[in-house]
């Protein structure tokens, strides 16, 4: 299963947004209760390994996904 069909399944819904080429561009939005499922299901952990970043970007991915989940 990769990360979007982990997104659908905790109830995110991914869009389509535009295709260049072979590369695809998509958006993920849903409730913050969704967010919470699909990070319980992949971990944020598991999240940032798929997805290559720099170091400071990466910090800021995982900030943001321990404070939604002191949020829930």
């Amino acid at each position: 299963m990769d990360i979007i069909d982990m997104a659908r399944a905790s109830g995110l819904t991914v869009v389509l947004d535009g295709r260049i080429g072979s590369e695809e561009y998509q958006s993920v939005c849903g409730s913050v209760s969704a967010f919470a499922l699909f990070n319980g299901g992949a971990g944020c952990a598991g999240v940032l390994s798929k997805v290559p970043r720099p170091p400071a970007q990466e910090t800021r991915l995982l900030n943001a996904c321990r404070a939604t989940l002191n949020r829930v």
